[in-house]
């Protein structure tokens, strides 16, 4: 197999693309915490960090999923249920992921590196929570969450009142999305047993749900912001956010062959955005 194909079959298994939505939290804390420019040496190690805990996560997730993904229609492809990954492989790079992780949160600080490890098992947690709790939505969105909390850890070697605001807003945010991602299986989750909102509410309070929570997320943004006294441009990343998860809102009822374009579009680009007003008001203030 070559070097190319390899590097095509593993970015297929850990969906590279999906780290748009934690990795923009991640910064915003850190420009946040320091007021402006962390350093180089900070942003390297934040990558290398958020990267490796991804990867570790989605890699236990389409481990311990494996029986389940190969009778999903949608998901049967995937490399680690058609061979292109055997169980072995996949376990060698959950302990690499893992050791890269922890060594650069050694390397962030000593309260970065205490915490890698509960963080790991959160990250890791998710997969078994579908199989027995609604709640599964919640933990996806907490090991998301995490990022926020991770880079003020990495800048201050604590943590804030404004960067678990920003977190909780992270949570709810990613477990609306997630909500409305879930619709796309509900009829397959009913059938194997797995505990989705989706498929025990019915898609019409699943949509009322991910409505509550988004809204939970533009509030509790709106009090990071005002916890750490941002200037007037993080407002409007608030207002911003607000609208696009309208949007994204709009574009499921309407459609649910819609809900990758609201999943991947909609979503990759709020974090972006809401980022890029951050360093605006950070640059203006």
């Amino acid at each position: 197999m070559s070097i190319a194909k390899w590097y095509r079959d593993f970015n297929e298994l850990i969906m590279f693309q999906h780290s748009v939505f934690s990795l923009p939290f991640i910064f915003i804390a850190m420009i946040v915490s320091a007021d402006g420019w962390f350093g180089w040496r900070l942003l390297l190690l934040g990558i290398v960090a958020a990267v490796s805990a991804r990867n570790f996560a989605m890699l236990v997730n389409r481990y311990l999923d494996r029986d389940i993904d190969a009778l999903n229609p949608r998901t049967k492809n995937r490399p680690s249920v058609d061979g292109r990954f055997s169980p072995t492989q996949m376990r060698l790079l959950i302990l690499l992921n893992a050791l890269i992780f922890i060594v650069t949160a050694y390397a962030i600080n000593s309260l970065a590196f205490a915490l890698s490890f509960p963080i790991l098992a959160i990250l890791g947690g998710y997969s078994y929570f579908k199989r027995f709790s609604q709640m599964a939505h919640l933990v996806l969105g907490l090991s998301l969450g995490l990022a926020p909390v991770a880079g003020v850890v990495a800048v201050e070697g604590a943590i804030t009142m404004w960067s678990l605001l920003l977190a909780v807003g992270v949570m709810f945010w990613v477990a609306g999305f997630d909500l409305l991602y879930s619709l796309q299986d509900m009829e397959f989750d009913k059938e194997v047993g797995l505990h989705s909102i989706p498929s025990k509410l019915g898609s019409e309070c699943t949509m009322f749900i991910a409505r509550i929570f988004h809204g939970t997320a533009i509030l509790f943004w709106a009090f990071f912001a005002a916890a750490a006294e941002l200037g007037f441009f993080a407002w409007v990343a608030v207002v911003v956010s607000a609208g696009m998860l309208y949007y994204e809102h709009k574009l499921v009822s309407k459609d649910f062959k819609k809900i990758d374009r609201a999943f991947f579009t909609v979503n990759g680009y709020l974090g972006f955005i809401f980022l890029a007003l951050i360093v605006i008001d950070r640059i203006a203030s």
